[in-house]
C-alpha cells in the first residue's frame, strides 16, 4: 500500500549502496520493524526533491520579476502559484522532520530514527527553511482583494502603500536560495555516487543556475530602483523611452545594463548613471567580482578534486581494452571483464594489497573486523571461539568478486577454500537439491579436510566474497592446538 512510497525502492543508487537485493530487502524490513513514519532517501517519495528545486528555482526567477516590472498586476496565475508555493514550502518543513538522512559515517545505513533526524534539521537547515516558507503569497493574496474591493479613495492609496511594502517584504523569500543549495546536495547524494560524471555534472549545473539567478536579479534590481523614484526624468528608464514598453523589452534592457556593468564593459547606455544608479552599477561592479571569484574558485576546485583514484582506473581500463583487442577477444568475454573490473573496483582503482600491507597489523585487523567478523560468527565452527583465534583468521581472510553466473565452486572437485558472502546472491545445486544463498551466507566447509566439493555454487548475481584457503586455515590452527583437537 502506502507505505511501499516510504521504503527503499530497488534501483541502481540503493544497489550500489547496499550491495545486493537482499541487502535492500533487509533495509526496508528495518525500516518496517521501527514502526514509525520517516520516508527513506532511497524512497519513491524522494523524487520530490526534483520537484522541490524546480518550484524553488522558478520562485528564485519570479518574485524578483513580480516586484520589479508587474507593479502590482502580478494576475491571479502568479499569485496562486504563490500561494501553491508558500503552501509546499511549509508542508515540506514539515517533512523534513520525518525525512531519512544519509551521512558519511552511517556505515551504509540511512539514519531512520525520528530523534537524530530532528536534532540534525533543527541544528542544520531549520531556521533558513523557516525564513524562506514564510507565506507572504497569503498576505498579497488578501491584501489584493482587499485593495479591489475597497470602494474609499484614501483607504485604497493607503492600501496601495501597504501593498508596496509587502511586496518589497516579499524579497525574504529569495532566501528560498539556501533551499535550493539544499536539493542539490540532497540530490547529489542519492544519485549515483559511483559515477564522478553525475556528481561533476550536477556541480556545474548548480554553479551556472546560481550564476545565472546573480545575472537575473541584477538585472531586475536595475529596474526596481527607479520604479521606487516614481522614475525621475533623468534615469536610465526614461532616457530609453521604456515607461511604455513591454515588460520583456524592459527586463532585456535591465539584463543588459546589468551585464555590462557586471563583466566592467560599459554603463549599459551611453550616459553616465545618476547618483542614484550609481550605486546600482557599484552593486553591479561587486556582484561582478563576486562572480569572477566563484567560477575562478569552483573552476580551481573541480580540478583540485579531480578523483585520482578515477583517473587511475580509466588509465587501467584503457590499456585492459588495448590488450583485448589485441588478442582478438570475443566481445562478450570483454564485456565481462569490463564489468568485472567495475564490480571489483567500482569505477576507481586501489591496491588492496599495498594497502593492507602498510598499514600496521592491530589496524588491519580492526579493518577486517569491520568487513567481515559478522561473517565469521555465523559459521558454527567459529562460534564460541577464543577473540584471539578469530582475529587471526580474519587477518587470513581474501576479498574475491563474482560476476553473475560464475561458478565459484564445482561438484566433486578438491575444495581449498571456504567462502563468506558480503553481498550478493548465489545458488547451491546438486543433481537432488537446490538452496539459494544470500549475505552472511558460507560455503566450502570441505576447506576442513580438504575433500570434495559435495555441491556446484554458481552466482546468480554479482557476488562480494571473502575466501580463506586451506593453507591459510591451517597456519592458523597451528598456534591453537586446542581448537585443532576439536
Amino acid at each position: 500500500g502506502w507505505r511501499a512510497l516510504l521504503l527503499p525502492q530497488l534501483n541502481r543508487q540503493s544497489l550500489y549502496v547496499y550491495g545486493s537485493e537482499v541487502a535492500v530487502e533487509k533495509e526496508c524490513k528495518r525500516q518496517l520493524e521501527s514502526g514509525v513514519f520517516v520516508i527513506h532517501p532511497f524512497s519513491p517519495m524522494s523524487y520530490y526533491i526534483m520537484v522541490m528545486m524546480a518550484i524553488t528555482f522558478l520562485n528564485l526567477i519570479g518574485i524578483p520579476m513580480e516586484i520589479a516590472f508587474l507593479d502590482g498586476d502580478s494576475g491571479l496565475a502568479w499569485e496562486s502559484f504563490n500561494v501553491f508555493s508558500d503552501t509546499l514550502f511549509l508542508m515540506d518543513v514539515v517533512l523534513n522532520f520525518r525525512m531519512g538522512i544519509i551521512t558519511e559515517d552511517a556505515e551504509q545505513e540511512a539514519i531512520l530514527d525520528i530523534k537524530k533526524i530532528r536534532v540534525s534539521y533543527l541544528r542544520t537547515w531549520f531556521i533558513p527553511d523557516v525564513i524562506a516558507a514564510f507565506p507572504i503569497g497569503y498576505i498579497l493574496l488578501f491584501a489584493d482583494l482587499h485593495y479591489h474591493n475597497d470602494d474609499n479613495p484614501s483607504k485604497a492609496n493607503k492600501m496601495m502603500r501597504i501593498l508596496m511594502f509587502v511586496r518589497i517584504l516579499s524579497l525574504i523569500r529569495l532566501a528560498r536560495v539556501s533551499r535550493l543549495v539544499r536539493f542539490f546536495n540532497e540530490v547529489e547524494k542519492v544519485s549515483n555516487a559511483n559515477l564522478e560524471v553525475v556528481r561533476l555534472f550536477f556541480r556545474i549545473l548548480s554553479l551556472f543556475m546560481m550564476i545565472f539567478l546573480l545575472c537575473h536579479w541584477n538585472g531586475c534590481i536595475q529596474y526596481f530602483v527607479p520604479m521606487l523614484e516614481e522614475f525621475p526624468t533623468d534615469c536610465w528608464v526614461r532616457k530609453e523611452n521604456l515607461m511604455n514598453s513591454t515588460v520583456i523589452v524592459k527586463y532585456s534592457w535591465g539584463v543588459f545594463r546589468a551585464l555590462s556593468q557586471m563583466i566592467a564593459l560599459s554603463y549599459g547606455s551611453m550616459d553616465a548613471p545618476t547618483y542614484i544608479e550609481m550605486w546600482i552599477v557599484m552593486v553591479s561592479m561587486v556582484s561582478g567580482c563576486m562572480m569572477y571569484t566563484i567560477l575562478v574558485a569552483n573552476a580551481t576546485t573541480m580540478i583540485a578534486n579531480l578523483d585520482p583514484a578515477a583517473k587511475e582506473y580509466k588509465s587501467k581500463m584503457s590499456r585492459l581494452e588495448h590488450y583485448m583487442t589485441f588478442m582478438k577477444l570475443p566481445p562478450e568475454l570483454q564485456l565481462r571483464i569490463s564489468n568485472y573490473y567495475q564490480a571489483r573496483y567500482g569505477g576507481k582503482w586501489f591496491d588492496e594489497k599495498y594497502i593492507m600491507d602498510t598499514i600496521s597489523s592491530s589496524l588491519k585487523e580492526q579493518v577486517l573486523m569491520v568487513m567481515c567478523s559478522k561473517l565469521l560468527k555465523k559459521v558454527p565452527m567459529f562460534q564460541n571461539r577464543e577473540e584471539t583465534f578469530i582475529n587471526d583468521v580474519l587477518l587470513k581472510l581474501h576479498y574475491e568478486v563474482f560476476q553473475e553466473g560464475d561458478v565459484i565452486v564445482r561438484q566433486n572437485v578438491p575444495g581449498d577454500r571456504m567462502f563468506f558472502i558480503d553481498h550478493g546472491e548465489a545458488v547451491m545445486e546438486t543433481e537432488s537439491y537446490e538452496r539459494e544463498l544470500c549475505d552472511g551466507d558460507f560455503f566450502g566447509t570441505c576447506v576442513l579436510t580438504k575433500g570434495k566439493h559435495l555441491a556446484t555454487v554458481k552466482a546468480l548475481t554479482d557476488c562480494q566474497c571473502f575466501s580463506l584457503s586451506w593453507d591459510d586455515f591451517q597456519e592458523a590452527l597451528r598456534s591453537f592446538p586446542d581448537i585443532k583437537k576439536d
